[in-house]
């Protein structure tokens, strides 16, 4: 990935900073997207990547990074959809207002950070190719009962990557899609709630059969994979970055 150009979005922190962390260690011209400008111009200036304010539920935010590519790098090569958010209601307590706010973040600004990347991708210089990995979740696969707007984005996660991957490949763009599946990773944030709940620790340790939590470092490291050319036959997949979360069946004791 040398030289080559990556935007990260949701790159001020957790899961997104620890890509923008990796693609830079690794010679990467990184562009970092977010609405945390603070938290998004300190990891920038740590690493060495640019920071763009990116509000991914909107067109025109989407329309000014496509700008910024065209004018000052001429390319894109990997994008790391992974900007997202949660809202801790359940189908009873989900009121519309919150409902609709997350499958903009969510699904909306993936949807459009995929066409936005497509775009860009298909005008390279060396002819379209280029990699998108959109950030999904273990509750892609398995349910949590308090966070319906979270599981059902994450859920749709799966769909839209599929169909990306295979428009792109019927054809002919050489342009990758795939997606990351975290489980109980130990992000800043959470770390900062088990900090303060010691008692959660062990609980979310066993939410693994690895008896641990993930590493921001770790699904860092998958999306790398799926950027580079090491993944080059992979395309439409669904790649579990949790330890085996979604692979076990309920244990009796």
């Amino acid at each position: 990935m040398h030289d080559k150009v990556v935007v990260v979005t949701g790159g001020a922190s957790g899961i997104g900073e620890a890509m923008v962390k990796r693609f830079c260690a690794e010679g990467a011209r990184v562009v970092l997207g977010d609405v945390d400008d603070a938290g998004g111009l300190r990891v920038a200036e740590q690493h060495g990547a640019q920071f763009l304010h990116l509000d991914v539920r909107l067109p025109e935010h989407w329309q000014a990074l496509e700008h910024l590519l065209g004018s000052d790098y001429g390319r894109l090569d990997a994008l790391m959809n992974n900007a997202g958010i949660v809202s801790n209601q359940s189908i009873v307590e989900a009121d519309i207002s919150t409902w609709s706010n997350l499958l903009s973040v969510n699904l909306t600004g993936m949807m459009l950070g995929c066409q936005t990347a497509i775009k860009v991708m298909q005008k390279n210089p060396e002819g379209s190719a280029g990699s998108i990995v959109n950030t999904a979740s273990s509750t892609s696969y398995l349910a949590i009962p308090g966070d319906v707007a979270y599981c059902t984005s994450k859920a749709g996660v799966v769909g839209l990557t599929k169909s990306v991957a295979v428009h792109c490949a019927t054809e002919g763009l050489n342009i990758r899609a795939n997606s990351i599946h975290p489980g109980a990773t130990m992000t800043a944030i959470l770390k900062q709630a088990v900090n303060e709940m010691p008692e959660l620790e062990p609980k979310l340790a066993r939410m693994s059969p690895m008896g641990r939590m993930g590493k921001v470092d770790e699904v860092a490291a998958m999306a790398f994979f799926l950027a580079s050319e090491e993944a080059a036959f992979c395309t439409g997949g669904q790649f579990p970055v949790e330890g085996g979360t979604v692979s076990e069946h309920p244990r009796m004791l």
